[in-house]
């Protein structure tokens, strides 16, 4: 096996776990709040699309199924945190909004982890940072573009 490709395999079992204890950390940062790291990320994929989206759109944007995020918007819906509006461009795909309280509570979310954020950025640094962001970003698009051109793999349930 190429150095290249053991640099690649080591880069995505670097961002699993960076993802696992992301997602663990929000957890136990945000618990106190009433939310989980899934809901604060819909939260966050509202507060900073510069217009309102589909389940459809923030699903793809997170890499998450439809399915997941319709459960945790319908449960943001339940509790007041977002709200749904007429989408001019599909009858049927609402678009979710923030409400004041889903503002409020990905507000404090923020808050929350401040502190880890400014040491993460003062022990890593900002050029470090932009180029992580830049690389992900890079490395998503090739994801993308991979799940887009090719078949999903059957699963082991599904009927032969």
């Amino acid at each position: 096996m190429s150095e290249q490709i053991t640099e690649v395999r080591e880069l995505a079992i670097a961002v699993f776990a960076s993802s696992g204890r992301l997602i663990a950390t929000g957890n136990e940062r945000v618990a106190h709040l009433g939310l989980t790291s899934a809901w604060w990320q819909v939260l966050g994929a509202l507060r900073y699309s510069p217009v309102p989206l589909p389940t459809a759109s923030i699903a793809r944007n997170m890499g998450l199924t439809r399915q997941a995020v319709q459960r945790i918007v319908d449960l943001l819906a339940e509790r007041g945190m977002v709200a749904f509006e007429d989408n001019p461009h599909h009858r049927r795909a609402k678009l979710v909004v923030l409400t004041r309280a889903g503002l409020a509570a990905v507000t404090s979310a923020e808050q929350a982890v401040a502190t880890l954020d400014r040491e993460i950025a003062e022990r890593i640094g900002r050029e470090r940072i932009k180029d992580a962001t830049r690389i992900l970003g890079e490395m998503n698009a090739i994801l993308t573009e991979w799940l887009d051109r090719t078949a999903p793999f059957p699963s082991p349930n599904d009927a032969s």
